[in-house]
């Protein structure tokens, strides 16, 4: 007489139960379910703003009435053609690619030390150090930006007691760059963007290089390549995916802030604040939404062109 053996996982009694163990019996569907209600709320709220945004930059404004003329057109396209618009979306471009550009300059070092040299407690120093002024107030650092930048700030006293005030002086009497102090200058704008984004490309960065094998190092100095060689051959090209996910923050960030120059800077307009200006004030909505596909447009070509150079195959 033979006996079955107990199961090992008997089916458990109720119905919740009884869905569970089915669900666990496919992950598949238990992946899809525990995936859908993100996707959901990106699909409906994320993208379907994206959609909508894209709607209405195809409408106009009634210049008599004011009104929104909700029929298909491209003129409120063409409005960003007109010089001054197109100054905005230039002057916005170039602050962001500098930005970027020079946080990615500064981050490098930064990130080599701490992939290759920190050790325990520096390191732990290090994510304190990159993370920490990420804890206050955005608010709060722009502000305090203002006031060392001010004509009467610590900036201006620290020059003035190494008797160097002819020199900040000399440097904002630059064309475009500078201005009657560093706190109403682009200057001070690119400073204090640089500041605010720089450990969004530090952090990507220094992620990419630990991965950076030591003995790929050795084994180019053992076969005769000098520093820069190796440099230029081993570490750039492997640092490159945390480089270029370092600079879709940056450059993002950037493109799309109205805070930093609202506050830092003169009264010429970044994209930022042509958006803020169109929809809240002037309350031109074609033109703000057609001023924010810009950055999407822009972002768009930036990814494409990055993933055509490689740099996210090792992502």
């Amino acid at each position: 007489m033979s006996t079955e053996a107990p199961a090992i996982f008997a089916p458990r009694p109720g119905l919740l139960p009884r869905l569970a163990d089915r669900l666990l019996r496919r992950p598949r569907m238990f992946v899809f379910l525990m995936v859908l209600p993100i996707t959901l709320w990106l699909g409906i709220v994320y993208v379907g703003a994206l959609i909508a945004l894209l709607i209405q930059s195809f409408f106009s404004i009634d210049e008599f009435s004011g009104m929104v003329v909700r029929e298909f057109t491209l003129k409120t396209y063409g409005e960003l053609l007109r010089p001054a618009n197109l100054d905005i979306l230039l002057r916005t471009v170039v602050m962001a690619g500098a930005v970027t550009l020079a946080a990615a300059v500064m981050a490098f070092p930064i990130a080599y030390f701490a992939a290759r040299y920190a050790r325990g407690i520096w390191k732990a120093l290090f994510y304190v150090g990159v993370m920490l002024p990420l804890w206050s107030s955005y608010l709060v650092k722009v502000y305090a930006w203002k006031l060392v930048l001010a004509k009467e700030g610590i900036l201006n006293w620290i020059f003035a007691k190494l008797h160097l005030t002819w020199a900040l002086d000399a440097f904002l009497g630059l064309p475009v760059i500078g201005g009657n102090s560093l706190s109403v200058s682009y200057a001070g704008t690119f400073l204090v963007f640089l500041y605010i984004w720089l450990p969004y490309m530090i952090m990507p960065l220094q992620a990419a290089l630990v991965r950076v094998p030591p003995g790929l190092i050795e084994a180019a100095a053992d076969l005769g390549a000098h520093p820069g060689q190796s440099f230029r051959m081993i570490i750039l090209p492997l640092a490159l995916p945390g480089m270029v996910a370092g600079s879709i923050f940056t450059f993002s960030l950037t493109l799309g802030d109205y805070i930093v120059p609202q506050i830092i800077g003169n009264s010429r307009l970044f994209l930022g604040q042509a958006v803020y200006l169109q929809h809240g004030t002037a309350g031109n909505i074609p033109l703000a939404a057609a001023f924010t596909v810009v950055p999407i447009v822009v972002m768009g070509l930036y990814l494409w062109g990055a993933r055509r150079m490689g740099a996210f195959d090792a992502l």
